[in-house]
């Protein structure tokens, strides 16, 4: 049912109208009651602050984690519609309170081509980012692509000097602890000892390109910092050392037997709990959810809801092959990794499941958007563990956006007819934080104290010209 509970307030208010009526004259009364429900319910909507306002270029929060630790900054990129992060030459931030902005870092000479920085996120635990930074050996003839990047740090307190993430190895024989291709959508755990991505292998996209079959696969990876990992420099710039041990997590084929678990691609990733979730034992187990693309018994794509677990231990190869992979095969997860299978919709009526899949904080329920009975796009939630989806959602058309989990685990915030929602978990009932707009609310992220929402919204300029600007509001 789509319903706002409001009917608190007035009934409240009609109560105070009786008790006046004894006191005073019918005027004053009439006056003093219209003057309570006003303050009562002043605006049902929240008061939208835009924090940005220079039309020159984007502020782009790329649907990442942007607070600061102590939610006094938001982190962005700037990159254009038509550029994307292969045009985009700057990283910045903006105070949450004075619009103050900050340049955290920047490429001078960036073309059109890369290098590139985009796709920011700040630790929880740190005032530091991470983001993507094509390699610099990128030219107009090997421009910046999916497996031509890597992830950087850049500390708050140093802007403009970042130190590479993950390590890059292209040169056979590869490097345990390395990757060989580009990684992407960094983000950071709870505790800030990992960072999550999804992945794309250079290795295998030669191979997909001389052979026509398919091999570059998109797949997920952490990073930790147990040591650094330093790789010779190679031909032409293309190998890069890094701070932090770099694996690939989940395993992905290029052609899954219909009906089975394999998948052929992994994405929308995102970090289980602040600290991972109770496994069977009771122990806290790390672990990223994720959508993988099965095929069903017709041999027809559908994304479900996975997860896979993190071995605290990652440099001890398993059973699939090398950590750094080999010429023909994908970077193999450490021993330890166990990839299941959360969501069965491939046999309903309409399958499948999309977005990015979000933990509640303390890892007890995923987020996901998938379909109805009526073949509307709802949140669900589900276990870690698995079992039956819970609906969360019961709009009458399609729900806009995946879902963020605010820090009491209790509420979610979404976007449906171009509004913001926020609804507590289990309950059908729902409110709308702003009014619906011609330009929608986008790329949600949350405050660490839960009191502040911040998105983009297209704006246009003087000469009619959308650009992306950052909104905050208050709750």
């Amino acid at each position: 049912m789509d319903k706002i509970p409001c009917l608190g307030s007035l009934h409240i208010g009609i109560i105070e109208f009786f008790k006046l009526m004894i006191f005073k004259t019918p005027i004053v009364v009439f006056i003093i009651f219209i003057v309570t429900l006003f303050a009562c319910h002043p605006s049902k909507y929240h008061e939208e602050i835009q924090l940005t306002s220079d039309f020159s270029y984007n502020h782009d929060l790329d649907n990442n984690d942007n607070f600061s630790p102590d939610d006094q900054w938001l982190v962005y990129d700037t990159r254009t519609e038509e550029g994307g992060i292969g045009g985009c030459s700057r990283i910045e931030k903006v105070n949450t309170r004075t619009g103050e902005k900050v340049i955290l870092y920047e490429l001078p000479e960036n073309k059109s081509f890369g290098p590139g920085v985009g796709a920011v996120s700040y630790s929880h635990q740190e005032n530091k980012v991470v983001f993507i930074h094509g390699l610099l050996s990128i030219t107009e003839e090997n421009p910046y692509e999916q497996w031509r990047r890597s992830g950087v740090i850049v500390e708050d307190s140093n802007p403009g000097k970042a130190f590479f993430m993950d390590a890059r190895d292209v040169t056979f024989p590869y490097t345990p602890g390395a990757l060989r291709g580009g990684t992407h959508r960094h983000e950071w755990s709870g505790d800030g000892k990992w960072i999550g991505f999804t992945y794309n292998d250079a290795i295998l996209k030669q191979l997909e390109d001389s052979t026509g079959q398919t091999h570059n696969l998109r797949t997920i990876g952490v990073s930790k910092k147990i040591k650094s990992i330093s790789v010779e420099e190679g031909i032409a710039g293309e190998n890069v050392s890094g701070e932090w041990f770099t694996v690939i997590v989940v395993k992905v084929t290029p052609d899954p037997v219909p009906g089975s678990d394999e998948i052929s691609r992994a994405a929308g990733d995102s970090w289980v709990g602040m600290s991972g979730y109770k496994n069977s034992s009771g122990n806290h187990q790390m672990a990223r959810a994720f959508l993988g693309t099965v095929k069903d018994e017709m041999g027809k794509d559908v994304n479900e809801v996975f997860i896979v677990d993190i071995p605290e231990d990652i440099t001890i190869p398993g059973d699939s092959g090398p950590l750094e992979g080999t010429k023909v095969e994908m970077p193999a997860p450490p021993r330890g990794t166990v990839q299941r299978r959360l969501t069965f919709t491939a046999n309903a009526q309409y399958p499948g499941c999309t977005g990015i899949v979000r933990s509640a904080p303390d890892g007890n329920k995923l987020a996901f958007r998938a379909f109805d009975k009526n073949g509307t796009l709802q949140i669900f939630t589900i276990s870690p563990h698995g079992g039956e989806a819970v609906q969360q959602t019961f709009h009458q058309t399609d729900v806009e956006s995946g879902a963020r989990w605010h820090p009491d685990g209790e509420r979610i915030v979404y976007i449906w007819k171009n509004s913001l929602i926020i609804k507590e978990i289990n309950q059908e009932s729902f409110i709308e934080l702003t009014k619906s707009t011609e330009q929608p609310p986008a790329d949600l992220v949350i405050s660490h104290d839960g009191k502040t929402i911040a998105y983009n919204r297209m704006v246009p300029d003087k000469s009619g010209k959308l650009v992306k600007q950052i909104f905050i509001i208050h709750i």
